[in-house]
């Protein structure tokens, strides 16, 4: 069976099983799209699974354990940082300072994330058709490419931040003997 033939015939059982195992606030197509690169990505590697049913529901099950462990760990922002709420002229500069910092790590990121990200950072307020036109990617891509971005963009900004230590005590990194 040829990979196009396995692809077609697989594609209903992955949209029921990321239907029914997709976690909350997480799109089944996203873990659709995911579990797709994931099979892709054995194709290339091994060969196609020797049961294929069977390798796609523990894929769709791992997948989900995954974005469930991701979307716990992860800090949802309900309101600006209190600097940005200030109006006066420091408060001003810092949300400034903190914007500038923002877009100059994401043009750093690799591939096309820095253009993923401007355009979902954009003051526009793009749709997804709209950014995946732009791009000229599929719709259904944007939810796991932006994840990945943002896993990027946070590496690259946390290297950069002074990360807490026991009881909340910030460590800084020492200068370099000069």
């Amino acid at each position: 069976m040829n990979t196009s033939d396995l692809l077609y015939e697989l594609r209903p059982l992955l949209k029921a099983e990321a239907a029914a195992e997709a976690p909350a606030g997480i799109e089944p197509a996203d873990l659709e799209q995911d579990v797709w690169l994931r099979l892709l990505e054995r194709i290339k590697d091994e060969g196609p699974p020797a049961v294929p049913a069977d390798w796609l529901r523990r894929t769709v099950r791992g997948e989900a354990r995954r974005l469930r462990r991701t979307t716990r760990i992860e800090t949802r922002y309900e309101a600006e940082p209190a600097a940005a709420v200030d109006t006066g002229p420091e408060g001003l500069a810092l949300r400034a300072e903190h914007r500038r910092a923002l877009h100059a790590a994401v043009r750093r990121l690799p591939g096309r994330c820095p253009r993923l990200l401007a355009a979902l950072l954009s003051r526009e307020d793009l749709t997804y058709r709209e950014i995946a036109g732009e791009l000229g990617i599929s719709q259904g891509s944007l939810g796991p490419e932006r994840s990945r971005c943002l896993g990027c963009l946070r590496r690259i900004l946390a290297a950069e931040v002074a990360a807490p230590g026991r009881r909340g005590k910030v460590r800084f990194k020492q200068p370099a003997d000069r």
